[in-house]
């Protein structure tokens, strides 16, 4: 039986927590600056600013579609906090995305064989229908491309509301695991393929050569956008009316069929109603409009580095600051948001000084693809002219996917930082931290960065009703964030950033 013996040491002016088994001598561990910790703690829990700040989100301004008029308010505000803690170089950066899109008056409801109000939403970028519209509804779920297209050509789509997906059964109603639950155990590396190298949100493609015929479901998809129906009605895989609306920017130029989407009972209900040779109307008005701004843009802002030697290299936090439209991204991705913003002002509040520069970026159109990231490395970081400015990034850490505490980090396989996080993560036990874990997470900010050629890391956080309630639904909202779990986020998050820019060595890559 060997004794162990626990000590504290200062090291580079911080207290820190050493183990040594007698007779052994082990290398010191990660150094955590206690005091620091403690101030850090001290602003975030007892005098927070998360809930103005995440209320002003989510219920002042609302959905922030990115291109729409509420995302451009998002980021104006977001720049005027920045400038008001008095952090440096905050710029509200546009990049190309193309026009945004409003909506202005949307109504939909059964009346034929009965009147019944319906549940749905327009896709976003949908274009209006002609003012109200009464539209009898025409099922196509289950016919061939030939049927298809002989209905078109013969005029049967005209003024119609088109359903073309079948009866929804494969409701979404399982949440990915919380990896760091109990019993859930680290992949092997070669097994880690869940990770988020390599992986992101992108824009569904066509056939891979432009020369291969058109599939069936495109030949269907061809045949319902030239058929000159009224609407296009789709259904959500949401069940107990909730709504998932998400959908690409599609044909803008051009595309003149509106699309709504309705939760699944409802689309059940008509297509049902239709299967029983009833007579089914609609009643509908999607009243939308593009926007003339052909950008969006990214908020950047920085605290800057203190050491004559240090200061030039980055260490940078991020969140995306859109959102669909359906709700008011509560999950996603205003408790983030709120989050980095309050570890900002944290640091500002205390006065802890980092030794390099940490960065602040809100991203935009994170929800149609890590554009607004991609356009910031393209831009800043990529490509042989950027290669002192990549260098010197130190390090991305990103807040996006869950609610709740956060537990750990994704390690992006990287075994190399794993004692690092683990030390830095260890005096959040008593908030709800729990271990960090070998795997990444793919679909958010922080890939771009990893694509590129350098740390990127997200935390680990509650997945509980996530995929099946809130992700992109018309439920994401208020409701579903509790303002202590945001505190202990911009808490976690200070810390670690603070200990990125602060370590006498930069995280090590892993490669």
């Amino acid at each position: 039986m060997t004794t162990t013996i626990w000590r504290y040491l200062l090291v580079s002016g911080a207290a820190v927590l050493v183990t040594a088994t007698a007779g052994l001598a082990q290398a010191p561990r990660e150094p955590v600056d206690a005091a620091a910790n403690a101030r850090i703690r001290d602003e975030g829990l007892n005098r927070s600013q998360v809930g103005p700040m995440f209320t002003m989100l989510v219920d002042t301004i609302g959905p922030r579609l990115t291109g729409s008029p509420e995302y451009k308010r998002s980021a104006d505000w977001a720049a005027a906090q920045m400038r008001e803690w008095g952090m440096s170089h905050v710029t509200v950066e546009p990049f190309e995305f193309g026009r945004g899109w409003t909506l202005d008056q949307f109504t939909i409801e059964m009346i034929e064989p009965r009147y019944m109000p319906l549940v749905g939403y327009p896709e976003a970028w949908s274009p209006s229908t002609s003012g109200v519209v009464i539209a009898p509804v025409v099922v196509i779920a289950g016919k061939t491309p030939q049927d298809v297209e002989s209905m078109q050509a013969g005029g049967s789509f005209k003024g119609v509301a088109l359903m073309n997906q079948a009866v929804v059964t494969n409701f979404i109603r399982e949440d990915r695991v919380n990896p760091t639950a109990p019993g859930q155990v680290d992949p092997e590396p070669a097994d880690a393929g869940a990770g988020g190298r390599g992986q992101g949100r992108g824009r569904a493609g066509g056939n891979a050569s432009g020369n291969a015929a058109p599939t069936d479901r495109q030949r269907i998809d061809s045949a319902i956008r030239d058929g000159g129906a009224s609407v296009w009605l789709r259904p959500s895989r949401g069940e107990h009316g909730t709504l998932f609306v998400q959908a690409g920017r599609g044909e803008v130029a051009g595309d003149t069929l509106p699309r709504v989407v309705l939760i699944g009972e409802h689309y059940n209900l008509l297509m049902r109603l239709a299967a029983q040779g009833e007579t089914v109307k609609i009643r509908v008005n999607v009243d939308a409009r593009l926007l003339d701004d052909q950008n969006s843009y990214n908020v950047i802002g920085e605290i800057p580095g203190t050491d004559p030697v240090l200061k030039d290299e980055v260490v940078m936090l991020g969140a995306h600051l859109d959102s669909w439209h359906t709700a008011t991204g509560a999950t996603d991705n205003a408790d983030g948001v709120a989050a980095a913003l309050e570890a900002m002002r944290i640091l500002r509040a205390t006065g802890l000084q980092p030794k390099r520069t940490i960065r602040l970026a809100l991203w935009g159109g994170e929800e149609q693809g890590l554009l607004g990231s991609a356009a910031y490395v393209r831009r800043h970081l990529a490509g042989d002219g950027n290669d002192i400015a990549r260098e010197r990034l130190a390090a991305y850490f990103n807040i996006d996917p869950g609610k709740g505490p956060i537990y750990g980090w994704y390690m992006e396989n990287n075994d190399a930082a794993r004692n690092i996080f683990d030390a830095w993560l260890e005096p959040f036990a008593d908030l709800g931290a729990r271990r960090n874990v070998r795997q990444g997470i793919g679909s958010t900010d922080h890939v771009t960065f990893i694509r590129a050629g350098m740390l990127g890391f997200n935390p680990i956080q509650d997945y509980d009703a996530y995929d099946v309630r809130e992700h992109h639904t018309n439920v994401d909202t208020a409701e579903r964030i509790r303002e202590e779990d945001v505190r202990q986020n911009a808490v976690i998050l200070t810390s670690f950033v603070l200990h990125a820019a602060n370590r006498a060595a930069r995280l090590p890559s892993g490669r």
